[in-house]
């Protein structure tokens, strides 16, 4: 099954000049669906995995089942108020825009085997505050798994030196690549 052939290239989306790759028919079909979580969990199937970390709202999506098939905990990441107890929190920088990120300050044990989940890849920003996020609670973070990235934004630069698996790479913002 080729996962590219479910995902919708839309153009300038959220604002004129971004091409924004939608998820949103992968996780409409079952088939393409449990396929992307199976491969995923290809990947980190051996990495002894304790939790798998995401942030909302799309993370969720993929980082639940994720979690299930590895036989993992899961571990929400939010934005700001929507957690109930006391958080710890992370400010970032988005490819248009920036944003903050909490997590439950006693959402990880000092050497938990963490996997950083996300639906897509671009600058960074968001992973990479996941990431800080799992680092300041003593997290081992053992990879960071997505089903797209875009590759001509550099983002797995921010996340060195954690390993990085993607399902679907772009090299370009070209909507028929």
């Amino acid at each position: 099954m080729n996962l590219r052939d479910y995902i919708r290239p839309i153009a300038d989306f959220p604002k004129p000049g971004i091409m924004f790759r939608d998820i949103t028919p992968l996780l409409r079909s079952a088939s393409a669906m449990n396929a992307a979580i199976e491969r995923l969990a290809e990947s980190f199937h051996d990495q002894q995995n304790t939790h798998i970390l995401a942030a909302e709202a799309r993370g969720f999506v993929i980082g639940a089942p994720l979690a299930v098939r590895l036989g993992a905990g899961f571990i929400p990441v939010r934005k700001p108020g929507k957690l109930p107890a006391a958080t710890d929190a992370f400010r970032y920088d988005l490819e248009y825009g920036s944003d903050s990120l909490e997590i439950h300050q006693d959402a990880i044990s000092p050497g938990d085997r963490v996997l950083l989940v996300d639906d897509l890849l671009a600058t960074g920003g968001t992973t990479e505050a996941c990431l800080r996020l799992a680092q300041r609670q003593q997290a081992v973070v053992v990879g960071a798994a997505f089903l797209v990235e875009l590759k001509f934004l550099n983002g797995r630069a921010r996340l060195q030196p954690v390993s990085v698996s993607s399902l679907i790479t772009y090299h370009t913002e070209d909507p028929d690549e």
